[in-house]
C-alpha cells in the first residue's frame, strides 16, 4: 500500500556517504525532505544535487535536513560525489543513501514500473517533526525540480503548522494569507490583531503572522 499524506514516514536504517543512519534517530526535532533521483553519473540529478548542496543555508533556516536516495550502491555515490562538486562549484553537504537492494525505494513507493522497473522516479517527500508526510511531488525522470517550490512548500507547512491559516495560489513567505473557515469572522481581529480582508465570507485575507 503506498503512503498517503499525513501516514507515519517509515522508518530505515542505510548506508550513506556520511555514514550509517536510523532515519528518526537522524532526523531527531527537525523537518526532512528525502529525495529520490534516477541513478548516479546522469545528467540532471548532477544538477539537482549540486543545487540541494547550494541551499544548504536555506535549509538550516527551516530546521530542516535533506537526504537523497538512489539504487546505485555506496561506491558509486562516492565516485560520482566529485563530478557533482565540480559541476556546481560546491561541496556535497549532505548524505546520500545507498539503495541497491531498493528497501527504500519500496517503502517509500518511488520505483514506478511503468516508467522505470529498476530506477526511482524524482520523488519528493517533506517530513515533520513528527515524522508524518507532509508533502509528496513525483517528477518524471527528464524533468528537474524546482527546489524554490520545494522551499516555498516548507514555509507554508510550517506557518499553517502552528496559526489557524491557509496560503493562497502562488504564495510566498512574508505575503497576506488566509483565514481558515474554522475561526469565526468576529474572532479574527481578536486572534491576528487585524481587520480581515473580506472578499467573499469564505476568503478572509490577514497579513502573515509573524
Amino acid at each position: 500500500m503506498s503512503l498517503r499524506l499525513g501516514d507515519l514516514a517509515p522508518n530505515f536504517k542505510a548506508q550513506t556517504t556520511q555514514g550509517e543512519i536510523d532515519f528518526y534517530e537522524w532526523l531527531g526535532n527537525s523537518w526532512g525532505v528525502l529525495f529520490s533521483h534516477p541513478a548516479d553519473f546522469t545528467p540532471v540529478c548532477t544538477t539537482e544535487l549540486g543545487r540541494t548542496a547550494l541551499l544548504k543555508g536555506e535549509f538550516e533556516k527551516r530546521n530542516t535536513k535533506v537526504i537523497a536516495v538512489s539504487v546505485d550502491d555506496l561506491a558509486s555515490h562516492k565516485r560520482w560525489v566529485p563530478d557533482i562538486e565540480e559541476v556546481n562549484h560546491v561541496s556535497v553537504n549532505f548524505p546520500i543513501i545507498a539503495d541497491e537492494n531498493h528497501h527504500v525505494a519500496q517503502l517509500y513507493d518511488m520505483i514506478h514500473p511503468n516508467a522505470s522497473e529498476k530506477a526511482t522516479v524524482r520523488s519528493v517527500f517533506i517530513i515533520g517533526p513528527d515524522k508524518k508526510v507532509k508533502l509528496m511531488l513525483t517528477y518524471p525522470a527528464s524533468t528537474g525540480r524546482n527546489f524554490l517550490e520545494i522551499l516555498r512548500v516548507l514555509d507554508s507547512l510550517q506557518l499553517t503548522a502552528h496559526h489557524s491559516v491557509a496560503t493562497p495560489v502562488d504564495w510566498k513567505n512574508g505575503e497576506d494569507v488566509i483565514v481558515t473557515l474554522n475561526v469565526p469572522t468576529e474572532q479574527i481581529k481578536e486572534k491576528y490583531g487585524v481587520e480581515a480582508n473580506i472578499k467573499k465570507p469564505y476568503l478572509r485575507y490577514v497579513p502573515q503572522p509573524k
